[in-house]
C-alpha cells in the first residue's frame, strides 16, 4: 500500500480502538434516548400515537416477543448505528462532501436510515407501503431520524475534542 493511500486512509477512518468503541456507545445512547423521546413524547402529540420501531422488527423478522424487539432496535440504534455513522456515512462525507459541517453530515446520516428504515426495511422486508404512504407517520419518523443523527454526529465531535 502507497504511503499517500495509508495516510488518505488513517485520516478519514476512525482509530480501531477501544475509545472508539467508547464513543460510539455514548453516541448511540445519547442518539437513542433523543429517538425515544421524540418517537414516544412528541411524535403521540403530532401524529396521535407514538412511533414504535418494535413493531417494524417484530414485521420484518416474525417475531411475537415484543421485548426482544424493543432490544434488537435498542441495540442496533446504540452501536451499529454510531459505528456506520464512524466508518461508513463520516469516511463518505469526508471524502465525497469535505466542505460540510459536522451537523450537515449528521442529518444526512439520519436521512439515510429513515430511507433504510422506511423503504429497505419496512417496504422490501415487511411489505409495508414505501415509507408507509408517507403519512405523518413517516415524516414524525424522519424528524427522529434526523434528530439521531445530529445528536450521534454532535456526540462523536464532542468526544473527539475531548
Amino acid at each position: 500500500m502507497s504511503t499517500e493511500r495509508t495516510a488518505a486512509t488513517s485520516s478519514v477512518l476512525p482509530p480501531l480502538l477501544l475509545s472508539t468503541l467508547v464513543t460510539a456507545v455514548l453516541a448511540g445512547l445519547a442518539a437513542d434516548i433523543t429517538w425515544e423521546v421524540w418517537a414516544r413524547v412528541f411524535t403521540p402529540l403530532w401524529v396521535g400515537g407514538p412511533l414504535q420501531p418494535a413493531a417494524l422488527v417484530q414485521s420484518v423478522f416474525g417475531f411475537k416477543n415484543l421485548l426482544l424487539a424493543e432490544a434488537i432496535h435498542a441495540c442496533v440504534g446504540i452501536v451499529a448505528y454510531p459505528l456506520a455513522y464512524l466508518f461508513v456515512a463520516r469516511p463518505i462525507a469526508r471524502i465525497v462532501t469535505p466542505f460540510l459541517p459536522w451537523w450537515c453530515v449528521g442529518i444526512g446520516f439520519g436521512i439515510g436510515l429513515w430511507v433504510f428504515a422506511l423503504y429497505v426495511m419496512a417496504h422490501i422486508f415487511a411489505g409495508l407501503p414505501p415509507f408507509l404512504g408517507f403519512g405523518q407517520l413517516a415524516w414524525a419518523s424522519l424528524v427522529g431520524h434526523m434528530g439521531f443523527g445530529v445528536v450521534c454526529a454532535a456526540v462523536v465531535k464532542w468526544r473527539e475534542r475531548n
